[in-house]
Formats: C-alpha cells, sequence, structure tokens
C-alpha cells in the first residue's frame, strides 16, 4: 500500500459544479441589434450642412452664373459648390430629370460651358465599398446574429436546457437546501403531532432505509400536504431541511410554467436527475396545483405546456426508474383540483391533511411566537387561544406581532392583555374608529342592537359566554358582541344551532321590542343566520319537511369556494327556501319574546353601553342573572 492510499469505502464524487452565469452585458445586444438596424435603415447618409436644392431653381442659379462647380452623375444626382460671392461659396446638391421628355438640352448647354459653369465634370454611378457596406449592412447584421444564437444553442445542448439566448430557461430553478444549514427545526412548530410523525418517517427512511427493509416496508415516495392557507405547510417543509441530513430541494409548482411550450418539463427532468445524483434527498414542491390541476377531457386544448409539465412529473414518480432514495413532499391549498393519476399509491402514497389548529394547539403555538417578546403577568395564551377559533398559525403569528405594535404605540416594551384584545379587534374587524363617528341617534341605535345580541346569549343556557360587548365602531362594523366559549366544540346539537340564530338574530330583535323597526344595521347579522339555516336544512338534516338527506359537498375548499352545481331539482329548492325562512322567523320569535320579556334588563344593558362604550362580559351575566332571578317563569 502506497503512502497516499486510504483504506475504506469510497467517497461519494463530488457533484460537477454548475456552469457559470452568462456576461450581464448579453441582455443589451438584442436592443442593440435592433436599434443599429433602424439607424441603418432609416437615417438619411449623407454629408452635413448640404443644402438640396430644386432643380428648377439651379437651372436659374446656372443662367445667373451663381454656380462654380457642378458634377452630374449617370444616376442623376447632381452635387455641387456655388461661387464665393453667392450663399457664401456653399455646397449643394440637386437630380436631373430623366422622365419621358428626354434630356434637358438647355441645361446640358449650359453647364459645358465654362463661362457659365467654370468646373463642370460628368462621372459614372458610384459604387464606393462604403455604400455597398453600408447597403449590406442590415443583412449582415442579422446572419451574424442569428450565427450566435445558433452557437449558443450548442453550447447550452452541451449544459442541459434550451442554450442560447434561453440558456437558462429549461434548467431547474430550485433552491437546494443542504443538512449543513439547517434554518427551522421541528420545535419551531407547535402542534401538528400526526403530520410532524409522517415526515418524520419520511426522514427517518431516508437516514435508515436498512431498518425498513428488515421488515419489508418501502418508503413513500410522495407526501401532500394539504389545508387552508397559513396552516404551515411551508413551515413543515422548511422544518424537514432543518432536521433531515439529506439534500433538499425547494421549487414552486408555478416556476416549471413558462411561455415556451417544453421549458416545464425540461426543468421536471432537470429537477429528478439533480435530485437522483444527490440520493437521497427530498424534493419540495410548494402549490403544486399550479401544475398538477385535472387534465382537460372536454377535446379542447386548455394548457399544452402546464400538461406537458404534468405528465413529465407523473413519469418522474413513477416506478418505472429502479432509482430510489428520492422522496417528493407537495403542498396545496386546492387538493380538489388536482389531476387523479397523481395522487393514486405510487405517486402521492401519503395525504396529510394539515387543517386550521384546534384550541391546545393554537396555545401552543402563541407559545412558539412569543418568543423574543416580553408579556405581562395578566395575558394569559389559554384565554388567546379560546378567543381566536378559527385562526391559522399565520393569524396567531399576526395577532402577536399587532399586539407587540399596539405595545410600541402606547411607548411601552411589555404587551398586556389589553393589546392582545386590541389586536384581536384590528385583525378580525378592522381599523378602531373614534367614538364621534356615530350621530347620537345611531349611537342609541348600535347600543340596542348589542345589548340585543348580548342579552339573548347571556340568557340562553346553550350560547356560548359573553366576553365583551363594545359600541365602539371598527372597520365596517358599527359595534361587536363578542362571546369565548369555553371549549372548542367539534360536534353541535339542534338545540345549540337554533340558540346561534336566536343570538345572531338578537340585534334585530332587540330593535323591533325598542324602536318597533328594524334597519340596515342587521344586514350582517341576517346573512349568517341564513347562511347556518340553510346549512341546517340542506347538510345537516334538520328539517322535518325536507327530511334525513344531504347535499353537501364533500370536497375539501380551503380557499372557501364552493361547488356551483345543484344535486337536487327546483322543487326541493323551494322546499329548501321555505324551510330557511321558518327557521329563521322562528328564531326571531324567540328573541323578541325573551327581550320583551325581560324589557328592563335590555334597558339596563343599553344605557351601560352609552355611558362606557364598552362593557365586559361579567356585567352582562350580572344583569342577565338578576333578570332572571327576577322573572318568577324563568
Amino acid at each position: 500500500m502506497t503512502a497516499n492510499a486510504r483504506s475504506g469505502p469510497p467517497r461519494d464524487k463530488p457533484p460537477a459544479p454548475a456552469p457559470p452565469p452568462p456576461p450581464p452585458w448579453r441582455r443589451y445586444l438584442i436592443p442593440i441589434g435592433v436599434a443599429l438596424t433602424l439607424f441603418l435603415l432609416f437615417f438619411p447618409f449623407g454629408r452635413m450642412g448640404v443644402k438640396t436644392v430644386e432643380y428648377g431653381t439651379l437651372s436659374d442659379q446656372i443662367a445667373a452664373k451663381h454656380v462654380d462647380t457642378l458634377e452630374l452623375r449617370a444616376d442623376g444626382t447632381i452635387t455641387g459648390k456655388y461661387r464665393s460671392s453667392f450663399e457664401s461659396g456653399a455646397e449643394f446638391t440637386s437630380h436631373y430629370p430623366t422622365g419621358l421628355n428626354g434630356p434637358d438640352d438647355a441645361f446640358l448647354a449650359a453647364v459645358k460651358d465654362p463661362d457659365v459653369v467654370p468646373h463642370f465634370t460628368a462621372t459614372g454611378a458610384s459604387s464606393s465599398f462604403w455604400s455597398i457596406l453600408l447597403s449590406l449592412a442590415p443583412l449582415l447584421l442579422f446572419v451574424a446574429y442569428f450565427w450566435w444564437i445558433g452557437r449558443q444553442a450548442r453550447k447550452g445542448a452541451q449544459l442541459g436546457g434550451l442554450g442560447g439566448m434561453f440558456g437558462g430557461v429549461g434548467r431547474s430553478t430550485a433552491k437546494v437546501i443542504d443538512s449543513e444549514r439547517p434554518d427551522t427545526t421541528f420545535a419551531d412548530v407547535a402542534g401538528y403531532e400526526g403530520v410532524k410523525r409522517d415526515v418524520t418517517e419520511v426522514v427517518d427512511f431516508l437516514k435508515q432505509p436498512d431498518k425498513y427493509a428488515a421488515a419489508g416496508a418501502v418508503g413513500p415516495k410522495g407526501i401532500l400536504m394539504a389545508g387552508p392557507p397559513g396552516t404551515g405547510k411551508t413551515l413543515l417543509a422548511r422544518a424537514v431541511a432543518g432536521e433531515a441530513a439529506v439534500p433538499f430541494f425547494a421549487v414552486t409548482g408555478s416556476s416549471f410554467v413558462e411561455l415556451f411550450v417544453g421549458v416545464g418539463a425540461s426543468r421536471v427532468r432537470d429537477l429528478f436527475a439533480d435530485a437522483r445524483k444527490r440520493a437521497p434527498s427530498i424534493i419540495f414542491i410548494d402549490e403544486i396545483d399550479a401544475i398538477g390541476q385535472r387534465r382537460n377531457t372536454g377535446g379542447f386544448a386548455s394548457n399544452d405546456e402546464r400538461e406537458q409539465t404534468l405528465n413529465q412529473l407523473l413519469a418522474e414518480m413513477d416506478g418505472f426508474d429502479p432509482s430510489t432514495g428520492v422522496v417528493v413532499i407537495a403542498a396545496t391549498n386546492r387538493p380538489e383540483t388536482l389531476d387523479p393519476a397523481l395522487l393514486r399509491p405510487g405517486r402521492f402514497d401519503r395525504q396529510v391533511a394539515v387543517p386550521l389548529p384546534n384550541q391546545a394547539e393554537r396555545e401552543a403555538i402563541l407559545a412558539v411566537h412569543a418568543r423574543g417578546k416580553k408579556l405581562s403577568a395578566d395575558v394569559d395564551l389559554n384565554a388567546t387561544s379560546r378567543a381566536t377559533p378559527g385562526f391559522s398559525g399565520a393569524d396567531l403569528a399576526n395577532l402577536l406581532n399587532e399586539a407587540a405594535i399596539v405595545a410600541v404605540r402606547d411607548g411601552r416594551a411589555e404587551v398586556t392583555a389589553a393589546d392582545l384584545s386590541q389586536a384581536r379587534d384590528r385583525v378580525l374587524l378592522g381599523q378602531r374608529l373614534g367614538s364621534n363617528f356615530l350621530l347620537p341617534n345611531e349611537k342609541q341605535s348600535v347600543a340596542v342592537h348589542e345589548s340585543g345580541h348580548a342579552l339573548v346569549a347571556a340568557l340562553s343556557p346553550a350560547a356560548d359566554p359573553v366576553d365583551k360587548v363594545t359600541i365602539l365602531p371598527s372597520g365596517m362594523a358599527l359595534g361587536v358582541t363578542e362571546q369565548l366559549p369555553e371549549a372548542e366544540r367539534h360536534l353541535y346539537s339542534q338545540l345549540q344551532l337554533t340558540t346561534t340564530l336566536s343570538v345572531q338574530l338578537g340585534g334585530r330583535a332587540a330593535e323591533l321590542v325598542v324602536f318597533g323597526e328594524g334597519s340596515t344595521g342587521a344586514s350582517n347579522d341576517l346573512a349568517k343566520a341564513t347562511e347556518l339555516a340553510t346549512r341546517m336544512v340542506r347538510e345537516f338534516g334538520l328539517s322535518p319537511k325536507l327530511g334525513p338527506v344531504g347535499y353537501a359537498d364533500d370536497q375539501p375548499r380551503y380557499l372557501g369556494v364552493g361547488g356551483s352545481d345543484r344535486a337536487y331539482s327546483e322543487q326541493t329548492q323551494r322546499v329548501v327556501d321555505e324551510e330557511v325562512a321558518r327557521l329563521l322567523r322562528e328564531a326571531e320569535t324567540r328573541a323578541v319574546d325573551l327581550l320583551t320579556r325581560h324589557r328592563a334588563a335590555l334597558d339596563e344593558l343599553s344605557g351601560a353601553l352609552l355611558d362606557h362604550e364598552t362593557v365586559d362580559g361579567r356585567t352582562v351575566h350580572e344583569i342577565a342573572d338578576r333578570a332572571l332571578a327576577a322573572d318568577p317563569a324563568a
């Protein structure tokens, strides 16, 4: 064994360095070539400062003996120079007529007379080298340009891609995140233990494939993460990059689609070729619905580039290639639009739902995003998590950031519970308007309206407790009644749903009890109540007249866009409309009866709102308890 020899298994050959980027001056070649061509074609080349003279005027000037030098060419061009006593000896140019009347004998006789024109010459057509070069310059320029394009294309073919002026178009734009540069870990992802377990198994399989092979298990080829926006799908993928000791290729679905047909397929091939060279490795495709939508089956080509890219992705993920060690992780907000061939086992073996976090996960997410922020002792993250149902991880991060901004605006470095409450109102409702935004009579109407919501909720055992009532306008809302659920529910009974309808219509009911008429302030309440009643009839089977039928769309639509096709007849739609109207009328009747029976409590609560503009939930429930104690029927 020589001194330079080493024992042990051979090391992997380092990947070939990426070709250097093209120099920046190449981008200016095309505009320069176009400008030069236009200049050569349209610029009138000639001697600067030469005067152009009409032929008739020139004949008069010759007869007056003002011309000193004159040259007549075979193509009819006349050039010359005046005598110093006329036009200061300036140069001129004109054109000899060559019409049907034949040559002008008088003109020729005059210019040949030395007494009239001292210096006259007649020459043949000019065919100088520079004139020929100028006439051929545009053609030569285009020939040179296309020769350069072909030369660059041959270079690009050796490097992969399209080459030439599009040298980097067909090559993958994926970012490679190596294990030496971890950015995010699973410690930064709160909750979603099931999702992290699925993703962790992929990472573990790439690190220890022998452990799974001993049990006869084959690692998944692909994992599809689907969920609403802001739930942390991309964050989970970055956490994989931080946890895995394998190369991580990150790319977005929109980066595959370009102007030219075939570019996306070329980039897919290049991406998987690079991943196989560095296997074991992970490919993360964010927003895969940009290229993975269902292919058109109606006989008309909708997007040839996207369909070719999808076909190439299907071929790369299929089992034709024996190489292993490459796992694809994809994320989307629209799983209902993906092609079925992409979702079958063998391509995306696992489909992991990343839903909105529950109450416990929201508390853990708030704790993660609270790092680096000073929280006061009155901040209760559990209460904040209960007050933010339906918030995603991104929404919770924005909530804490808004609270910190509120604290800085007040000149403090510590975030309080009031800051979190104000930030929540800002996120949900918009910018808080001043107390003088409403007219006095409008302010009283809003106070009665919000008192109706709060009192119906406080007097109904099946409703969520009231947390706060305010008549300070925020965004599009003139007043707000906030309810804080004691626990996050996953199932709702019919009593709870009908109670919710009564609470939503409690504001309109209070206006009917106090003023004897409704107002436009209940428009948003009516829309929400109508939506809930429609779902009760059409999806939940809670209508005795329609029966136990459901017309719900079972496809997950995380972007909030439902299906437009109706799966029932016009007669059924009429029954649905009648039942929705019945539920809303019954809910309004219950709210009106409840507030009429406790009119004193309604007046007391609306008066407190007019005095203080904001009333907490404890005050509301104290007023409701006194009203219940004074009512023997209750």
